[in-house]
């Protein structure tokens, strides 16, 4: 049976999906974003250069955004609970022969390729599948899991640590893949939106309503829950073409900071434990930021295509005002400001993909605007490099990644302006005539 996807329950058992998307974020995400930690052991290890190690989490973050449309095209085909837990068991696998390190090669075929393969299989059905179960708390509810990542981030940081001081690198990446078989339960979880029955207590999809000679399932039949296809054409929709170019220029700009903020206090002559715990500050800021969005954009006082721009304009000032920091002080304010609007965009900006492609294209969408959007963060790091080394100053990333930024911003301006027009014309077109003839009865006449 099915259920019509204009009419998602908004709630009950949605809240589970909610919750095992948060935690296949934190699985998933999260071990991406601290697996560095092992950066240092395994170079040192094989005695290899940095740029050699380098490339294990280049190939996992590559594979990552590479097997986004394949995991949403195998969601349109199958199921998101399926492709869920078959990403669980990718992962797993992943880590679980890093435990043999081998050789760098060996790093790179399986905490790299399969590490990041698992990864893009869990995370783009988890965040999809919360789409399809929310329509009026999408955003809430798209917010509490991402939110995943950060508060895994914040905890994985110092259990990471031990975990390597007391088992060594390989042993950690053993039990880490242990761990993450947690997202096969999460997946589990997942149900299918099309076999439940989401309408009243005792009304359901099988019932026949009185005065109605044809079964509501046959009914909702006509209007499953999703395509049969995957979607390559968005690339031909305009609205589709503008937000992928915001997507571009935003992930240019958003690997810029992370990756600068400590050298940069380090430049500062900050200690390393101050340093230290600027991170933990953009991970709990982040976490806030993500929430306090996601409830302010389920009260849908503002569209939530003006909040995200809102949100990067005010990103992109962060930014452009942390390079004049001169102190810890001054540099964890800024940092804290850009955490804070940078959980915001996280949190709206998959609801506001949906607004702009509609919920039955939502699963080929997330797919390509995943793969489009990773060409912007593999362009962006090597270009703020390059304009840090030619101004030598690690301030120049800052202000490259805040000008970005703005410029990002004018797409979703002009991308609100065609949705404007457009809603204006089909106003006009349905737009019922008025009748021309003076009377009433007559009008009523001429179209006897």
């Amino acid at each position: 049976m099915q259920a019509k996807d204009s009419n998602p329950p908004d709630g009950g058992y949605g809240w589970v999906v909610v919750v095992s998307a948060f935690m296949v974020m934190g699985l998933t995400a999260a071990v991406l974003k601290t697996f560095g930690l092992f950066f240092v052991e395994i170079q040192q290890h094989f005695d290899e250069l940095a740029s050699t190690t380098s490339w294990i989490t280049s190939v996992t973050i590559v594979v990552f955004h590479l097997g986004a449309p394949v995991a949403s095209s195998l969601c349109v085909q199958y199921t998101h609970r399926t492709v869920v837990i078959t990403g669980g068991l990718l992962a797993f696998s992943g880590m679980a022969l890093g435990f043999f390190g081998l050789n760098m090669v060996w790093l790179y075929a399986t905490t790299g390729f399969l590490q990041g393969l698992g990864i893009s299989f869990s995370w783009t059905p988890a965040i999809s599948i919360v789409s399809h179960y929310f329509s009026k708390k999408r955003a809430l509810a798209n917010a509490i899991a991402s939110a995943g990542e950060c508060a895994f981030a914040f905890m994985f940081g110092p259990f990471f640590q031990w975990l390597i001081g007391q088992y060594g690198w390989k042993g950690a990446l053993l039990i880490i893949g242990g761990i993450q078989l947690n997202i096969c339960v999460c997946g589990v979880l997942m149900r299918p939106l099309a076999s439940s029955c989401f309408l009243e207590a005792s009304h359901c999809e099988t019932e026949t309503p009185p005065g109605n000679g044809a079964s509501r399932t046959d009914k909702e039949d006509q209007s499953p829950i999703m395509p049969k296809t995957f979607n390559w054409m968005l690339v031909r929709r305009p609205e589709f073409v503008l937000y992928a170019i915001f997507g571009i220029l935003a992930a240019m700009s958003f690997f810029v900071p992370p990756l600068f903020l400590v050298p940069l206090s380090y430049s500062l002559g900050i200690d390393e434990s101050w340093t230290a715990s600027l991170l933990s500050i953009l991970a709990m800021v982040d976490f806030g930021g993500r929430l306090l969005c996601g409830w302010y954009a389920n009260l849908h006082v503002t569209k939530t295509i003006h909040l995200l721009a809102m949100a990067i304009t005010l990103i992109s000032t962060s930014l452009m005002l942390l390079p004049l920091a001169n102190n810890y002080l001054s540099l964890a304010i800024f940092t804290g400001f850009y955490g804070f609007f940078f959980g915001t965009t996280v949190a709206i900006h998959i609801t506001v993909l949906v607004d702009v492609v509609g919920m039955p294209e939502f699963d080929s969408a997330l797919g390509l605007f995943m793969l489009i959007r990773s060409t912007g963060g593999f362009v962006g790091p090597p270009l703020a490099g390059l304009i840090v080394d030619m101004a030598g100053d690690y301030r120049a990333g800052f202000y490259m990644a805040g000008a970005i930024l703005v410029l990002s911003a004018g797409f979703l301006i002009i991308l609100d302006r065609l949705q404007q027009r457009k809603i204006r014309g089909s106003k006009i077109r349905t737009k019922p005539e008025k009748s021309t003839l003076p009377y009433p009865s007559l009008h009523i006449l001429k179209h006897q």
